[in-house]
């Protein structure tokens, strides 16, 4: 095998990198131009549970029937 920096094909190598850079680079400026961004508009959720009569009473019942928020099972596998 030839040393290529010795037999002039360095140049063949180095332009082949730099085409592929060059590639990467416009299909990266591409996808940016071309990709249309919408605008989204963010939710906001009222946090208030204490104006929401069936959280309360929910919490109450969970409490009654076994005072936990978790039912573990019957059986162990």
């Amino acid at each position: 095998m030839q040393n290529p920096f010795e037999s002039g094909h360095i140049k063949n190598y180095i332009l082949l990198y730099v085409s592929v850079v060059v590639i990467m680079v416009l299909f990266f400026i591409a996808s940016t131009l071309f990709n249309d961004v919408k605008e989204v508009e963010k939710k906001v959720f009222d946090a208030r549970a204490d104006e929401v009569p069936h959280a309360k009473k929910h919490m109450k019942n969970i409490d009654e029937v076994n005072g936990s928020r978790f039912k573990l099972m019957d059986s162990a596998y």
